[in-house]
């Protein structure tokens, strides 16, 4: 349960979330409520299809049921995803680690690339896993660190100083007005999209669950998947709060996106407690990065080379794997967005597609391959129009969902008459 909350969360929580609380409200928990329905959906739909196969590989599942071909290019469309989606995380990473070491950005990336890599070929998913659970218990420590520090350092009381916070409107996180279409953080929104995000990401996305797959049974996955959400929720709500506070002990002032805890750190922070924060940066960073480079192997062994590889090869992949990791993060762009946000985004451009894969793959009836691919296709280009006519990033994964298992039977059945 710990790996996993390690896994998702990684740096961009450490640096990001309490950037959006210090710049605004708490309106990005909404997300975490829909996190937990999310997996209670996972548990319930997909997990015990995966403990029954008993399947190394998630997309096994899809082989078993659509052919090797589907297999190969959902795994494809994961490899993809994930290193993007964490070619966004190490640059998080790097903006923080560059503001409180000194060191620049490539080197930054570089440097802790290459630590997490030695430990994820000497040691595998058993290591991961375990160091993963202590480096998520390190870096939760750190944002506490931060709220103790600051109540104990201002010079009015704790009550006062929520009273204020709250009349201030930094403590909302309930948004009942807005655009149902266009505003990602009104509540059935973000609810909608947290749930469906986490449907997929943890149902579809073989780095989330390769860690319950590691669990002995079905039970015990269930319980690390659901209890992972609350977990979530409850370290969204600590670094939320920590930005809150550190909006009030800083006064407010104007600072660059996304450079608000980290500036925090370098500027207020007494030496030893500036280095227990970046201990758990680091933490954060390392987490992802070795479940991302051992998923990745892992998913090309398994579906690409048919399962069939010596330990030297799979620690070839894994150094391949690493090597495409740390270049895709020394090429990425901050943008001007969240970072946090941008790496949601990311997600939901596939996240869509390869959850109505393994939904299609619970239908009694089979499906052709042209059809699935078309239906694949369809998820993706719908979110490109989604996002040119506006419309709320927390609705792509169901929009895309919807429309791969649409055109996937609609193209089916027009195949099936053609015939």
């Amino acid at each position: 349960m710990f790996s996993i909350v390690a896994t998702e969360t990684s740096v961009l929580t450490f640096i990001s979330i309490p950037g959006i609380a210090y710049r605004g409200n708490w309106l990005f928990l909404q997300l975490a409520i829909g996190y937990i329905i999310g997996r209670i959906l996972v548990s319930v739909f997909l997990l015990p299809q995966y403990f029954n196969l008993g399947v190394t590989s998630i997309y096994e599942v899809l082989g078993k049921k659509f052919g090797s071909e589907i297999q190969k290019i959902a795994s494809g469309v994961f490899l993809i995803t994930r290193i993007l989606a964490d070619g966004i995380r190490f640059l998080a990473t790097a903006v923080i680690v560059q503001v409180v070491t000194g060191w620049s950005l490539p080197m930054a990336v570089i440097i802790i690339g290459i630590v997490t890599l030695i430990y994820s070929l000497l040691g595998g998913i058993r290591t991961i896993v375990w160091i993963d659970s202590f480096q998520f218990i390190l870096y939760l420590f750190g944002g506490l660190i931060t709220i103790f520090f600051i109540l104990i350092n201002m010079d009015i009381r704790a009550g006062e100083l929520f009273s204020t916070l709250y009349s201030a409107n930094k403590f909302t996180f309930l948004n009942f007005t807005g655009d149902l279409f266009s505003d990602p953080y009104l509540f059935i929104t973000a609810v909608i999209g947290g749930a469906f995000l986490s449907f997929s990401s943890h149902g579809a996305d073989y780095m989330m669950v390769q860690r319950v797959l590691g669990t002995r049974d079905l039970a015990s996955g269930r319980k690390a998947m659901i209890g992972s959400g609350f977990f979530v929720f409850l370290q969204f709500a600590v670094f939320l709060l920590a930005g809150s506070l550190i909006y009030s002990y800083m006064g407010g002032v104007p600072i660059a996106k996304d450079r608000e805890f980290s500036t925090f750190i370098v500027e207020h922070l007494p030496v030893g407690l500036k280095g227990l924060l970046l201990a758990g940066i680091l933490s954060a960073a390392m987490s992802t990065l070795s479940s991302s480079i051992n998923s990745l192997a892992s998913s090309t062994i398994n579906d690409w080379f048919g399962g069939e590889a010596t330990l030297r090869k799979s620690q070839v992949v894994s150094l391949i794997w690493a090597v495409i990791l740390i270049g895709i993060a020394l090429i990425f762009d901050e943008g001007d967005t969240a970072i946090v946000v941008m790496g949601l985004q990311i997600a939901s451009f596939t996240y869509g597609g390869l959850l109505g894969l393994f939904l299609l793959s619970k239908f009694d009836q089979s499906f052709h391959t042209a059809s699935l691919i078309v239906g694949l296709i369809s998820s993706f280009l719908i979110v490109f129009y989604l996002k040119q006519i506006g419309l709320a990033w927390t609705w792509f994964i169901l929009v895309s969902v919807t429309v791969n298992i649409m055109v996937t039977m609609t193209s089916d059945r027009v195949l099936r008459l053609l015939k």
